[in-house]
């Protein structure tokens, strides 16, 4: 299955009555209640509300980053609660260039949901209806079994790479964020030592994804021989890093791993050593 969906591709979906769940991600890392918001004002007709914080999230310590993933058997019993079995086509969608739809295209794909799209371009492609009724989650028939994440990394792996540079660390976060400027979310600024940056908007025209030929350019450009599988990819909380997995999926380059952590956990430890 292709990790996007067009509009047009979902719409037809849709009328054919075929098993789907649309889930709204919208998000704001600044006002974490707005995506909610625009969801009860506007959403596709159907669709359900996914949040960020409650759905996507476990429980921040402080030393475990902004968004540490939910244990497996937590996310196990959300997909149950929000109706996402096995035989249910999932697709998602937000209106910031899919970055929060690509956090859950990870999660679902990492734990063995196979049947998982993110709607390409967003709300803003949509050219359906509009409804404002919210739905409320059909839980699923039977429990979702928990599955470990495949391809996730921790921190102690990462830390082990300073010194076996065994894998290339893709930092997904804007270039002044990575330099250490401009640093507003963490309480620490800079990079993971060796860390390379290409910003998640690089794999954009617009709000859509770029071309499958030219995200194959671009990531080939950005990696040169390294193979994906020697790629693993953090941002700030593990959420734009899935939107750089999500491209090189798209681009055909698949087996990179995500350090979900990223530099919310990195910098919470002050051992852990800081580039700017």
């Amino acid at each position: 299955m292709t990790p996007l969906i067009t509009a047009n591709q979902l719409e037809e979906i849709i009328n054919s009555g075929e098993n789907v769940l649309i889930c709204d991600c919208r998000f704001d890392l600044v006002d974490p209640q707005a995506g909610k918001k625009s969801y009860l004002e506007g959403h596709i007709p159907g669709a359900i509300y996914v949040d960020l914080d409650h759905d996507l999230s476990g429980d921040a310590t402080g030393q475990n980053g902004r968004h540490p993933l939910p244990s497996p058997e937590a996310w196990a019993l959300t997909k149950t609660r929000l109706g996402m079995d096995s035989q249910t086509l999932v697709v998602a969608y937000d209106n910031q260039g899919s970055v929060y739809a690509s956090r859950l295209w990870w999660m679902l794909k990492a734990t063995g949901h196979a049947k998982v799209q993110v709607l390409d371009g967003g709300l803003d492609a949509w050219n359906g209806p509009i409804g404002n009724l919210p739905r409320q989650a059909s839980p699923a028939n039977t429990p979702v079994p928990a599955m470990p994440y495949f391809g996730l990394v921790l921190v102690d792996e990462v830390l082990a790479n300073l010194e076996s540079k065994k894998y290339i660390v893709v930092d997904a976060r804007a270039s002044d964020r990575f330099q250490g400027q401009n640093e507003t979310l963490d309480p620490v600024g800079g990079h993971i030592p060796g860390a390379i940056n290409y910003c998640f908007r690089e794999n954009l025209s617009r709000k859509s994804f770029k071309a499958r030929e030219q995200l194959y350019q671009d990531f080939v450009a950005l990696l040169g021989s390294v193979k994906a599988s020697e790629v693993i990819h953090q941002c700030g909380s593990g959420v734009t890093a899935c939107h750089n997995m999500l491209a090189m999926e798209v681009a055909g380059l698949t087996g990179s791993r995500l350090y979900a952590g990223s530099w919310s956990e990195w910098c919470a430890d002050p051992s852990r050593p800081v580039a700017l």
